[in-house]
């Protein structure tokens, strides 16, 4: 029986992964380590308390003493704890680095001294760098633009490392832009969503012409678990979709899905360093693994939306214009609160 150690499990793709190890009947204990920083929440763990074979320990990943102690019991690790929004990076880069790479040392450091049987490391398609055309396979060279990438880069050799020298399992997953319910509100799904059923405007970088995939969290869950599974130690694997979409695109998608016009969306100068283009190729985990992502975007965002207008006392609080009272809503969709 698995005794799973989840670093960052209070968070978007941490908290979801969560709940899909306590459906497996192989585990007999799943424990999240989380700082709870700004976009961490034990909220987002929802019913995972009522599991007894789940606990919470508040803390962080650069703590060693407490680190070592949790390795101890634990037999397998997934990491998600990361600093991870491209525009904190852009003003201030240290947490990145602290968090990213440091933390990720601590973390292998006591997995190779407590003979852990398996270590995911949980990373980004930003650190392959932006292309013009064509996609990166998991051998393409590491070109990170900004300082989030760059962290995650340097996770990932960090990671990488303890294998080679030590022979710790740690395998490598690299997943494009994840969305789906329970996402905190600076993504841009979630914050055009939060924006647009409030009747406020959204803004569009520049053109609109960035292209990103975008994968629901249950999916990329999905195949990190296969990885956790099966995946080969010392191997890196993407993770995507089958959806590409321009930022107008996607606007033009969401503007429909929340009932609002074009008249919603403001342009604004380009972001600082925004790279034009992610693309990952992901048929080694669909090839070696089975991976095959299962909800469609059209279904996914629109599940995601829904889940925005049911639960306005989980996000709202957490936007900047949130106010002390409950706003006029528009749409013609109120707003009701449901605990998931």
């Amino acid at each position: 029986m698995e005794k799973m150690l989840v670093t960052g499990g209070a968070g978007f793709i941490g908290s979801h992964f969560v709940k899909r190890l306590l459906r497996a009947d192989n585990v007999a204990k799943v424990t999240v380590l989380d700082a709870l920083t700004y976009a961490g929440h034990v909220e987002n763990l929802g019913r995972a308390f009522l599991d007894p074979r789940f606990s919470f320990v508040q803390g962080t990943v650069l703590d060693a003493d407490l680190v070592d102690g949790l390795m101890a019991a634990h037999t397998a690790v997934v990491h998600f704890a990361a600093e991870s929004h491209v525009d904190r990076s852009l003003l201030n880069g240290g947490p990145f680095m602290r968090t990213n790479v440091l933390g990720t040392h601590v973390l292998v450091d006591a997995a190779h001294r407590h003979g852990i049987q398996k270590f995911v490391h949980v990373s980004t398609d930003e650190v392959y760098g932006p292309l013009q055309q064509g996609s990166a396979t998991e051998e393409a060279p590491l070109r990170p633009t900004v300082p989030y990438a760059m962290s995650k880069a340097a996770g990932d050799l960090v990671a990488l490392s303890c294998f080679r020298t030590y022979g710790l399992p740690v395998c490598v997953t690299r997943s494009s832009n994840n969305y789906g319910p329970a996402q905190y509100p600076e993504k841009i799904i979630p914050l055009f969503v939060t924006r647009l059923v409030t009747g406020e405007k959204v803004t569009l970088h520049g053109s609109g012409e960035h292209v990103r995939n975008w994968l629901h969290v249950e999916d990329n869950c999905a195949a990190i678990e296969l990885v956790l599974r099966g995946g080969v130690p010392g191997e890196i694997y993407n993770i995507a979709s089958a959806t590409d979409l321009t930022n107008r695109e996607l606007t033009g998608l969401l503007l429909g899905v929340c009932g609002a016009d074009w008249d919603a969306v403001t342009y604004v100068p380009d972001r600082q360093a925004n790279d034009i283009r992610y693309s990952m190729l992901w048929d080694k985990i669909a090839d070696q693994l089975g991976y095959k992502p299962r909800k469609s975007f059209e279904q996914g965002l629109a599940e995601t939306v829904e889940w925005y207008r049911r639960n306005y006392d989980r996000w709202a609080p957490l936007t900047r214009n949130s106010a002390a009272t409950r706003p006029h809503l528009t749409l013609g969709t109120a707003l009701e609160p449901q605990r998931v």
